[in-house]
């Protein structure tokens, strides 16, 4: 999730698009050798025949040797390749089908990609892909591994060098989904050989081949989306070409917005207000449809209409409504989202007219240009000269400096008025090294563009786009004769940053809190950079967590065997086996303050420097807390979808992570969630409601009554409320008329839920608030965005109503340990059994009170008498206990949503959807459900590469150590839109005080054990008069209580001791009070937390 603390919803989309609206068809299949080989995660094996459709005559003759990685059965039933191909492994991709929907997922399923030159960034490309499940990946380098390679390649090691980069890519890719088909190619590509390609990236390639590429793909047809990327030191660039006309489905992936209508006018053009529940989303010239409105009913013929002078909660309608029938109530407005066709330029026409360049910091936006012409120069350098230009050699830089300026002097549009050779040098000493960081980075992005080639989801990146982190470098020049090679793995990170760098890289201490996502792209990006490879470096991680199987698409360091293992301990093994000179400890700990043993002072004032990799806004705040007292460097990310986001916490220099607080999130009022929901969020936050207090709770109050009935029964008459009441009366009835002794008891049980649910519930809400029911001002009460609900009549022909029986019957036996018949699989054995239930009928009751208040935070009906009704039930509670066996304990059910045979989302999504029926509010399938109920954070694996990239180009210059603020950037991506917004960090707020300032960054420390009276003397020699001091809740001394002088002289730490009854562990050297002060003219002053060193 994003660090910055606004909730984000989740971004699924399960809409069904005509390919045939779609420019890229579905071509025939990749050609791939015969092998039948045994799957890495199991023993059985697969034949591969592949057929000879497409062959391409460069193949026929031998002129390109291929070879191909055998796949096994992928991770489960959704192995694209061999199953039935719209069957998709929902448990593995449930996280990418949260932002990309079932049907860019076939999409991705039936595609193949190329994937030329695996130095760093390609295998960053073809990683990503992998992950993301497209049909089949083909490897193409002709070249082999040099040690060079080892700085941004996680696949290669010192053992591969000399051998082929494809050939020792392949198995190693291969073992990241096994559901894809990796193949390589080891010879001269020919155009001609694209064609079995949906989508080519090149990432090693002269311009001129690349425009010959280009112009083969964009005239193909259909078109072949064509890419090419190059990452020079810190300088990168990406172009695409998707093809003349290329049509995105969905140009942002963001559920169409929707919003609930309160009234329409008669008017030319018409104003529509809605209800203020929710700020409407809509912008001028969106078009929309209209549903569920009474009175003028002429809106809910399905028409789209444009819509202008959008507000927060109101807008007109671009049509004349005089003529129509009036208003009278509900509606439902909805946006239509259009596809967009975009005309891309072939290579060749887009050097010369590039458009407008994305940018990506505008404190650069003269930067683009000049990257445009320097990529073209380093290409007409190596053409010239067969290689690249030699680090810290000033004849190359010239020689490219001018090969620019004969460039920009053949321009006739377009030419640069000023050519900075400073940023063209340093592009000229790095050009040869691919970083791992600009890898990843790149990676993600390129990765990104090929998702929206083969899909049509989310807009192109439209056409180049240049990027560069030359901030990064060392604040002190370089010598040139530092950035020469070593002979080591690092020798390409050493010709951009220089051996001193290097060495401060290998001996930092460094502490990364999280092995998800994000924590498996960091270990992996430190390894290749050589980060604590040192004798003097350290590496630790931390994660509670252990390896679940939707783990699997995009934490890349874990494979399926490794599931049920701690993520922390296999992450840590696979990037030591990427770099065996690595030194890294794996933890198991919650970094938190019940862990302050383990993460201990000592352990924190040795670091260097911390990488956060969390999933929640509570741990951040916590490990940003402890940054900023101890004084070290913060390096902060989160993901949610495509978007990602980077904030760089420095000493002294920026705020820190927890000095912004965004609103809480916006809950739904309980009364709206039990009895009037209007959307189906309402209904599934009221499903896993009722799911855990069926489940869960009602099991585990019964089991704690029975393990001490004493105590139990005594913890109630104290509460003595109306919540114990609900509570003992639950028990009561889970163990007395609703107890379960064989299935057909469950059966029963599940079937009355559903009458209780979906008909009586109903039937009395509708008796005690009638349709046309009016509140105290008169005003109708059913009005929006309330719906009126219709009780269900259950059906066995109904298969929603005999799934949810399913699914409540099992779990209700599952809590009793009941065995589950065979015959429950059997429509009409169930619809037999359920045919013995004997509903009662339901009369409603007169008295009844339903909780209407917005604002009320309980459902509980408090009662004068709770008291002695909660002393009755205690003893009911006793007979009953009287009537079951010692042993008797029952099993309660812990929610978990990436099972999918467990029966909990079967459960949730039904009693979600038959409550949606009743409300006339559109059903979701189980998926969805999870999604929203499972609250599920969506995750790709390009935006998580692209934020650990960024991250670690910022780690360059916290290490460095001499950086400004306005160095650092803190980043914004959105993969989708393409969008990408950097900022220099904002500093601390600065207090000031006579000639003192200080910061949230700053600590007052008292050494030497100091009395009382020595901490008030030296407050009081800074001008600040201490009026209180308090160790945590307690307080130490208050100028207004005359006893507290008599502590004037006591020692700080026995006063913490004696009055705060601090327990001080052994290991600990100091302890923190709050002083509040005032100034001379009584003015309260904001100081720093004052650290008393007693040892």
């Amino acid at each position: 999730m994003l660090p910055v603390k606004r909730a984000v919803a989740g971004e699924a989309d399960d809409e069904v698009v005509e390919v045939t609206a779609f420019n890229v068809a579905l071509k025939k299949p990749c050609l791939i050798s015969t092998a039948t080989v045994a799957s890495s995660s199991n023993s059985s094996s697969f034949d591969l025949t592949a057929s000879a459709n497409g062959h391409s005559k460069g193949l026929e003759n031998g002129e390109s040797e291929r070879s191909n990685m055998g796949f096994g059965d992928g991770n489960g039933k959704g192995s694209n390749n061999n199953s039935d191909p719209n069957d998709i492994d929902e448990d593995l991709h449930s996280r990418q089908l949260a932002v990309y929907g079932r049907e860019t997922m076939r999409r991705l399923f039936a595609s193949n990609i190329l994937v030329s030159g695996l130095q760093g960034l390609g295998a960053e490309i073809a990683k990503n892909l992998i992950l993301a499940g497209v049909k089949s990946v083909t490897l193409h380098d002709e070249g082999v591994v040099e040690l060079w390679d080892l700085s941004s390649n996680f696949i290669f090691s010192e053992e591969d060098v000399g051998k082929n980069r494809a050939l020792v890519s392949v198995q190693k890719l291969q073992e990241l989904n096994n559901a894809v088909v990796v193949s390589t190619l080891t010879n001269e590509i020919t155009k001609e050989m694209l064609s079995e390609f949906q989508a080519v990236v090149f990432t090693n390639i002269s311009l001129d081949k690349a425009v010959e590429f280009d112009e083969y793909c964009h005239n193909h047809q259909p078109p072949i989306a064509f890419i090419k990327s190059e990452v020079c030191g810190l300088f990168g660039s990406v172009f695409c070409d998707f093809g003349p006309e290329f049509t995105v489905v969905d140009v942002d992936g963001n559920d169409p917005h929707t919003g609930i209508i309160a009234s329409i006018s008669n008017d030319n053009p018409a104003l529509i207000s809605c209800v203020d529940d929710e700020r409407l989303e809509f912008q001028d010239g969106d078009l929309v449809t209209f549903s569920e409105i009474y009175g003028m009913t002429e809106l809910n013929d399905g028409k789209p209409r444009k819509i202008k002078n959008a507000r927060p909660y109101s807008f007109t309608l671009d049509e004349d409504t005089t003529g129509f029938s009036p208003y009278e109530k509900g509606g439902i407005v909805t946006q239509v989202k259009q596809p967009k066709v975009l005309n891309f330029k072939t290579l060749r026409e887009a050097l010369k007219d590039p458009g407008d360049f994305l940018l990506s910091d505008f404190s650069k936006f003269d930067r683009p240009p000049l990257l445009h012409l320097a990529f073209q120069g380093l290409d007409k350098f190596i053409s010239a000269y067969g290689r690249f230009p030699v680090a810290g050699s000033e004849e190359d830089a010239q020689k490219l400096i001018s090969f620019v300026k004969e460039i920009n002097d053949s321009l006739t549009d377009g030419k640069l008025d000023d050519i900075n050779g400073d940023l063209l040098r340093q592009f000229a000493f790095g050009s040869k090294a691919v970083l791992n960081p600009m890898a990843a980075m790149f990676g993600g992005i390129v990765g990104q563009e090929v998702i929206k080639a083969c899909s049509g989801k989310f807009h192109p990146l439209f056409q180049f786009f240049y990027f560069d982190s030359v901030e990064s470098l060392p604040t002190e020049p370089l010598d040139p004769r530092d950035l020469k090679p070593l002979k080591s793995r690092y020798d390409a990170q050493i010709s951009v940053f220089g051996a001193k760098l290097q060495k401060k890289l290998e001996d930092v201490k460094v502490f990364v809190v999280g092995s998800g996502a994000l924590g498996c792209e960091f270990l992996k990006n430190l390894a290749l950079m050589g980060v604590s490879c040192g004798s003097q470096g350290k590496l630790t991680i931390t994660d509670d967590d252990v390896i679940e199987k939707s783990n699997l698409s995009r934490q890349f360091l874990f494979r399926d065997w490794n599931i049920g293992q701690s993520k922390s301990t296999v992450a840590a093994t696979a990037a030591a086996a990427m770099n065996p000179h690595l030194r890294i400890e794996a933890l198991q700990n919650r970094a938190s303050p019940e862990t302050e043993n383990v993460f201990d002072d000592n352990f924190w004032e040795n670091l260097n420097v911390v990488i956060n990799a969390l999933d929640n806004v509570n741990a951040r705040l916590y490990v940003d807390q402890r940054c900023v007292y101890f004084q070290k460097p913060l390096l902060e990310s989160g993901t949610l979808g495509a978007r990602c986001n980077t904030q760089m916490v420095i000493p002294h220099l920026t705020e820190n992570y927890g000095a912004s607080r965004d609103p809480p999130e916006r809950q739904a009022p309980m009364c709206t969630v039990h009895s009037f929901p209007h959307n189906i969020d309402h209904c599934l936050t009221w499903a896993r409601s009722e799911f855990e207090g069926l489940l869960e709770k009602t099991p585990a109050e019964v089991n704690a009554f029975l393990n001490n009935p004493g105590e139990y029964a005594s913890a109630m008459r104290k509460s003595g409320d109306a919540q114990a009441r609900e509570t003992l009366e639950r028990v009561i009835e889970c163990l007395d008329k609703e107890k379960c002794e064989d299935f057909q008891d469950c059966i029963t049980w599940a079937r009355l839920r559903f009458e209780d649910y979906f008909s009586d519930r109903v039937k009395q809400l509708t008796f005690t608030f009638p349709e046309d029911a009016v509140t105290s001002t008169g005003a109708p009460f059913w009005s929006a965005p309330k719906r009126f609900p219709r009780p269900l009549q259950f059906s066995v022909e109904d298969a929603g109503h005999l799934n949810f029986v399913v699914a409540a019957s099992v779990l209700r036996a599952e809590t009793f340990g009941i065995p589950i018949p065979d015959w429950i699989r059997s429509p009409q054995k169930l619809a037999d059994a359920v045919s013995k239930v004997i509903v009662p009928d339901f009369e409603p009751k007169k008295d009844a009170k339903i909780v209407t208040d917005e604002k009320a935070t309980s459902l509980s009906n408090a009662s004068i008498d709770d008291a002695e009704v909660i002393e009755q039930l205690v003893a009911r509670l006793e007979n009953c206990r009287g009537q079951l066996s010692s042993s008797f304990r029952m099993s309660p059910v812990q929610f978990e949503k990436d099972d999918d045979t467990n029966y909990h989302m079967d459960m949730i999504a039904g009693l979600a959807n038959m409550r949606a029926r009743n409300y006339g509010i559109p059903e979701v399938d189980k998926l969805k459900a999870k999604f929203i109920a499972g609250r599920i954070i969506p995750a790709i694996a390009t935006s998580t590469a692209m934020a650990t990239g960024l991250v670690c180009l910022e780690l360059y210059k916290a290490l460095d150590g001499g950086h400004k603020v306005e160095d650092y950037r803190n980043t914004f991506a959105n993969l989708a839109l393409p969008l990408f917004s950097m900022a220099e960090p904002v500093p601390p707020k600065v207090i000031k005080h006579q000639d003192m300032s200080w910061t949230v960054w700053d600590r007052w420390i008292l050494r030497d054990n100091p009395t009382l009276r020595q901490l008030l003397d030296w407050l009081q020699n800074k001008g600040l008069s201490a009026y209180s001091v308090s160790y945590g809740s307690c307080l130490l001394y208050n100028s207004m209580f005359p006893r507290h002088k008599d502590r004037m002289d006591k020692k700080m730490v026995d006063l913490a001791r004696e009055v705060a009854k601090a327990e001080l562990p052994s290991n600990r050297k100091h302890f923190d009070v709050v002083v509040a002060c005032e100034d001379e003219e009584d003015n309260d002053v904001d100081i720093p937390q004052v650290s008393i060193y007693f040892e």
